[in-house]
């Protein structure tokens, strides 16, 4: 009986190495293959964007490994998929996710593809999240997708838009480890990425700086910064506003910010740059407490600041979903019609879960209200929702 053969996606780094090996370890045909993502010099930084060190690394430790290794190119297809509509998304004033979006158009997509064309019966990856499989009574299966061990680590957030196909071709193999356990077997075994820190950058392209990688895009357009103060009456009045338990409806109501409201400070770059609750790059100073984007207006090219960082403006109590933009991770796991269900929510990654609850509006879209109010509810982010450890569901934040 043959082996069952499973694709790693390499990327350089301590965690996709120490997937491969325990992977081997376990009797597994083992391939590593590296994702070359990224090959555009004039929208990015050449120096911070380390591609070729990261490609030379996975492929030192798949000959470590004693296992078969190739790169393959998605340059391509990254740059229409993710990296377009993360320009897109930003000079339409909404800050995307690409870490989301690279693992569903790109590691679970192009190359979950490309591996099966290569014999791969799995695809595994250096995630920090478990999966199970549920035995349904007509003999099928359901996988859940479940936080990883290392509360510290736990990436489900990122895997959030993943289907059931998808999952039933995955592996996690260190889901059940600590960070710490997964450094430890690293330097047991010699590896030479055992001490490399780890990656802040884009998926599979490495570290960026966003200001000036999306400068090389979106030009500069100079515009008006607008202070809101905490004390004007219609934010005390959305203030007073959020903080009673509201129905759906109220959760999602928004104070709508216009110039009228406050004074210009100063000048910004282009709107397109700022995202709500950004505190750096404004270069604006002398203010008793620190300034935060309550606001940005794209249309209009102007930003709206506040003092603090609890100013009423960065407050929510609620989130839009889209009816298009719901995704469900398993059809058995949840009863939509119950509104009275509570679910550890999170709107960030590494943010500690909050509870909320869902209704539906006659539209179908999905209103996710929060237990307690929350900061900077970001358009185009993404919000998941959890049943104890399970992620059942995710969406675009509209």
């Amino acid at each position: 009986m043959s082996k069952e053969r499973v694709i790693v996606g390499m990327s350089g780094g301590v965690d996709s190495s120490v997937a491969a090996y325990l992977l081997k370890q376990q009797g597994y045909d083992v391939v590593g293959l590296f994702m070359r993502n990224w090959n555009d010099a004039q929208v990015t930084l050449e120096d911070e964007c380390p591609w070729i060190d990261d490609s030379r690394d996975a492929m030192m430790v798949a000959e470590q490994l004693g296992i078969p290794f190739q790169v393959i190119d998605f340059s391509e297809s990254y740059k229409k998929r993710i990296v377009d509509y993360m320009f897109s998304e930003y000079e339409q004033g909404r800050t995307p996710n690409p870490d989301v979006l690279c693992n569903r158009e790109i590691k679970f997509d192009l190359f979950l593809k490309e591996a099966l064309k290569l014999g791969a019966d799995k695809v595994a990856t250096g995630h920090y999240v478990r999966k199970d499989v549920m035995k349904l009574s007509n003999e099928q299966e359901e996988y859940r997708l479940l936080r990883g061990i290392d509360s510290n680590k736990d990436q489900s957030y990122f895997l959030c838009q993943l289907n059931q196909y998808q999952l039933s071709k995955a592996l996690f193999p260190i889901g059940e480890l600590q960070k710490s356990k997964v450094r430890e077997i690293a330097q047991e075994i010699d590896l030479v990425t055992a001490e490399k820190k780890d990656s802040q950058g884009l998926c599979f392209i490495g570290k960026v700086s966003l200001p000036e990688f999306l400068q090389q895009q979106l030009k500069p357009k100079k515009g008006k910064v607008i202070e809101i103060t905490d004390t004007h009456p219609e934010v005390l009045a959305y203030a007073k506003q959020i903080q009673d338990q509201p129905n759906a409806e109220g959760a999602i109501k928004r104070l709508k910010l216009n110039p009228e409201m406050g004074k210009v400070i100063g000048e910004h770059r282009g709107a397109h740059y700022y995202t709500r609750g950004q505190r750096r790059g404004l270069d604006i100073g002398g203010k008793p407490k620190p300034l935060f984007v309550l606001q940005t207006d794209v249309e209009n090219n102007v930003i709206y600041v506040g003092q603090g960082e609890d100013h009423p403006a960065l407050l929510y109590r609620g989130l839009t979903i889209t009816s298009e933009d719901v995704h469900i991770l398993r059809d058995r796991g949840i009863d939509l019609s119950d509104n009275r269900h509570i679910y550890s929510t999170q709107i960030r990654y590494r943010q500690k879960p909050f509870d909320g609850h869902i209704e539906r509006n006659s539209s179908g879209d999905m209103i996710v209200v929060f237990s307690e109010l929350q900061k900077n509810v970001t358009p185009g982010q993404f919000v998941t929702l959890y049943n104890q450890e399970e992620l059942l569901i995710s969406g675009v934040i509209s």
